[in-house]
């Protein structure tokens, strides 16, 4: 597997353990100075988003990805990435959002890992 087939295999095992609410998996895919930057601003550690996901404050039911844009230089690489997901997060209804992502990944010990993300929607 090359580095952007497994880039996309992190994806969507992301999604997967999301869904889950696997803490560990979700860890597994995130580095330890990760974070995550909501469409509303609001900045949350790789800690801060898992504990967000396993108390209920983000709530995901389903993903299907629409677009999966990788690029790689070295061993920093780029994805952006368009899913459709059912999601109830900070108290909403249950409702599908067009959510895209535009992660920062680096590859430690020959492994890719979720650096940073970025929330915004699409049309």
């Amino acid at each position: 597997m090359d580095d952007r087939q497994q880039i996309e295999s992190l994806y969507n095992k992301m999604y997967e353990a999301m869904v889950n609410k696997n803490a560990e998996a979700i860890a597994r895919c995130l580095a330890d100075d990760f974070t995550l930057t909501h469409m509303t601003g609001l900045r949350q550690s790789k800690r801060d988003y898992i504990n967000a996901i396993l108390d209920g404050t983000l709530n995901y039911y389903s993903a299907r990805h629409e677009m999966i844009d990788v690029s790689v230089n070295g061993d920093q690489a780029l994805l952006t990435g368009r899913s459709r997901v059912m999601a109830a997060v900070y108290g909403g209804a249950k409702r599908e959002w067009t959510l895209q992502l535009a992660f920062t990944l680096r590859c430690e010990h020959g492994r890719w890992l979720f650096t940073s993300a970025s929330a915004s929607t699409y049309h």
